[in-house]
């Protein structure tokens, strides 16, 4: 069966059209990045990447090609044998590499002669980004935001969560960025995805958000950790009407202290992140909070952050980005029970549904 192609742009809108994508770049590259549920057969590994680009400039371009060709067929044959024969004759897959050429050629090709209906992605991944980074442009505007304001450890991620458990529809960009949004955030261990990862979860989540339903955003500023939210969905974001949770302050803290319960037990972690506020606070400031935790002060020192660090630059950056917030849709105070957290779930949905909630 002929290789058919496939342009970026049609790929965007027929992702679940196919039986499976397989990404034929090595191993690198789809982690840097990848098509939403890509499998990788790489034609080519990282190693043998390096060495036929190697031979291609200092022996020369015919005998790096030879010896590319004998890779990429044992690679080739491999990924048939481990992920291939036992496929029905109506699998049919999406094959690209980085710029659609050689390496998924080469995969399809012998996909195709085995009777799979194959298609090529045009222009690779690169033509995909494109379109990609085109499509976080026009997609936003498309959707109903509702943000969630309130201050840090009022609980706007457990609401989030409360509201995707009624069947609400949420954008966690925390969740999508593996960071839970200040100098804190980043969970010791962990890594945050790539630029390129993290836009391609945005654009993943968002096209599948029905326009005709409200979507529930947390407060996030233009970052997340290292990570940029698209600038077009953040504008949108600070343009949409707000809800406000609020929480008492002990309550918070107790959150906190929960939430973040891998600083408790590593205080000196703790102590080593605190050295980013330097900066900001000063050295006096940061050593006092460093010197209290190694006491065994950290709740005092979670309550100081707050009174005298979070708090005022959100509530700051509330009144200078989220227009929202000067006419709240709903001002939802809670308990930190589980009760009240589905009780304020409930009012934000409700809340959604107003009459001042439309915005287009």
């Amino acid at each position: 069966m002929p290789l058919a192609t496939i342009t970026a742009a049609d790929a965007l809108q027929r992702l679940e059209a196919f039986s499976a994508i397989v990404d034929a770049r090595s191993e690198s590259e789809y982690a840097l990045d990848h098509l939403p549920g890509a499998v990788n057969w790489p034609s080519l590994n990282d190693a043998e990447r390096t060495s036929v680009g190697t031979e291609y400039k200092q022996v020369s371009p015919f005998a790096a090609k030879k010896r590319g060709a004998a890779l990429v067929a044992r690679n080739v044959a491999a990924h048939i044998d481990r992920h291939v024969l036992e496929l029905p004759r109506e699998w049919s897959p999406l094959v690209y590499c980085w710029r659609g050429g050689q390496r998924s050629n080469a995969l399809g090709l012998v996909l195709s002669q085995i009777g799979f209906r194959v298609h090529i992605l045009e222009g690779g991944y690169q033509a995909f980004r494109r379109a990609l980074v085109a499509a976080l442009d026009t997609l936003p505007a498309t959707l109903s935001f509702v943000v969630v304001c309130g201050t840090t450890g009022s609980g706007k991620s457990l609401l989030l969560r409360a509201l995707a458990e009624r069947g609400e529809q949420v954008l966690d960009l925390e969740a999508l960025a593996n960071h839970r949004g200040s100098v804190l955030g980043l969970v010791p261990g962990e890594v945050q995805p790539s630029q390129k990862a993290f836009d391609t979860a945005v654009w993943d989540a968002l096209r599948k958000l029905d326009p005709a339903r409200p979507v529930f955003v947390e407060s996030e500023s233009a970052k997340v950790g290292d990570l940029r939210v698209p600038p077009t969905l953040t504008e949108w974001m600070r343009a949409s009407p707000c809800v406000w949770l609020d929480l008492s302050m002990d309550a918070r803290v107790a959150l906190l202290m929960r939430e973040y319960a891998f600083f408790v037990r590593d205080v000196a972690a703790f102590c080593a992140r605190l050295d980013a506020l330097r900066v900001l606070r000063g050295h006096e400031a940061v050593n006092a909070w460093q010197e209290s935790a190694r006491n065994g002060r950290i709740e005092w020192v979670v309550r100081d952050l707050l009174a005298s660090h979070y708090d005022p630059i959100y509530l700051q950056s509330m009144g200078r980005n989220f227009a929202g917030t000067t006419t709240l849709l709903a001002d939802i105070l809670w308990d930190g029970s589980d009760a009240g957290l589905a009780a304020a779930a409930a009012k934000a949905a409700a809340a959604a549904f107003s009459p001042c909630a439309v915005r287009r």
